[in-house]
Order: structure tokens, then C-alpha cells, then sequence
């Protein structure tokens, strides 16, 4: 059995390109998961089971927000359950890439985890409001309804574009030019949108109102990255049935 050392360095030598990564994502998740990954493969894990973990802590604390009364500490275990989720996430790719046992049923399973992720968390904070914490107004009831209904569409039309890309290429082969450098400046940008960011607004729940606002705001800034997304995911679809 290799050394965790050694495993840490192949999977370093396996990532996915930081192009379109936010900077959570490029500096913390995914060295995060490349720790656990590593555990992982030291354990005899799959993929698979890593993925399960995932959701495990996700979904452990996802239940903690619809069940438990806001608190500060609340709020910090719910974090805590969601970035270890999060992180576990980035760690079934890596140790799939590592292993080579990656396949179809592993990219289905975690894009599953997925979706109900994103469900299901929009969801407690909805029966939290109901339950714990009620609003000013019945109207920021449709705040987490709004908020997932953004978090779904773009989930399910990024995940259609890069199907879409994929069978494009794969009718029409494009010579692959020199990579393009990855922006920093573009990585910044996209820190509102990173799931992981998302997370730290729970550490907030001591303070309903507080963690109302932040909310909030989090959802206003998401659907306008939705519309950014879907116009030019549009025209980069549209760009390979011209080509």
C-alpha cells in the first residue's frame, strides 16, 4: 500500500482543470477532498461509498436545519456538515481519476446527490422559516422557493451543456488548441456562486434576521449568475451547431 504522501502527489497529478473554478473551490475544496480521497483509497473505499459519505454529512445537516431551533451552535454544525459534504464530493472524483474505477454509474449517482442536495437544503430553510423563525411576512416564505427553483435550473442546464458539448465533440472532433490561462480575476468573480460559499451562511442562523438578509442576498446574486450562465452557455451551444 502506498504511502499517504505519495497518494497525496498522484492526486495532485490528477486534477481536473481550474478553469471556470472559483477560487473556495480551487484553494479549499478540492485540497480538502484530495485529503479525504487519500484516506479514502488507504481505507479500500470506492468511489461510490465516498460519494455516500458525501451525502451522508450533507444530509445530516440539511436535517438539522428543517429540526433543530437556530442557534449559533446549530449553525456552526450545520457548516461544518455541509463543507465536510462538500468535500467529500470533490474526493469521489479524485479517487475515481486515481483508481480508474470511475464509470456511468458513479457520475449518476453523485449528480443525484446532487440534485437532491440542492433540493432538499432550500427546502429545510423553508420549513425552518415556518417552524422557528417567522418572517416579517408571509411574502419570504417564496424566498426559498425562489432560491431553489435558481439552484436547480442551473444545475440541470450546466449539466445539459456539458452533455450537449460532449456529444457535439464527439460528432464533430475539434483540434484542441493551447489551454487558456486561468483567470484570476474570473475565479474571484465566480466566489459568490461556489457552493462552498453558499455554506457559510448558516453560520448566521443565531441571528435569524441576519441570516434572512444573507440569504437573501445570496439568492439575488444567484439568479443573476443564472442569467449570465444561460446566455452564454446558449451562445456556446449555438457556436457548435454553427461549426
Amino acid at each position: 500500500m502506498e504511502s499517504t504522501g505519495t497518494v497525496l502527489r498522484e492526486l495532485r497529478g490528477a486534477q481536473k482543470t481550474s478553469k471556470g473554478v472559483s477560487l473556495y473551490s480551487r484553494y479549499v475544496n478540492r485540497p480538502a477532498g484530495r485529503v479525504f480521497a487519500a484516506g479514502a483509497y488507504r481505507m479500500g473505499l470506492t468511489p461510490n461509498q465516498v460519494t455516500l459519505v458525501s451525502a451522508g454529512f450533507t444530509f445530516a445537516a440539511v436535517a438539522a436545519v428543517a429540526l433543530a431551533e437556530p442557534s449559533w451552535r446549530l449553525g456552526f454544525l450545520v457548516w461544518a456538515g455541509l463543507a465536510v459534504g462538500f468535500a467529500f464530493d470533490s474526493a469521489d472524483g479524485q479517487l475515481a481519476r486515481l483508481t480508474g474505477r470511475g464509470g456511468p454509474d458513479g457520475e449518476w449517482l453523485d449528480h443525484v446527490v446532487d440534485c437532491a442536495k440542492m433540493v432538499l437544503v432550500h427546502s429545510a430553510v423553508l420549513i425552518s422559516f415556518h417552524r422557528f423563525a417567522p418572517p416579517p411576512g408571509d411574502g419570504w416564505l417564496l424566498l426559498p422557493l425562489g432560491f431553489l427553483f435558481v439552484a436547480v435550473l442551473t444545475f440541470c442546464a450546466g449539466l445539459l451543456r456539458e452533455q450537449l458539448g460532449k456529444a457535439a465533440a464527439r460528432t464533430a472532433p475539434v483540434a484542441a488548441g493551447p489551454a487558456a490561462p486561468v483567470s484570476p480575476v474570473r475565479a474571484v468573480a465566480l466566489l459568490p456562486a461556489d457552493y462552498g460559499v453558499f455554506c457559510l451562511v448558516f453560520l448566521l442562523l443565531g441571528a435569524p434576521s441576519v441570516f434572512r438578509a444573507g440569504y437573501a442576498l445570496l439568492a439575488a446574486v444567484h439568479a443573476v449568475f443564472l442569467v449570465a450562465f444561460l446566455a452564454k452557455w446558449f451562445r456556446e451551444l449555438r457556436a457548435l451547431r454553427a461549426g
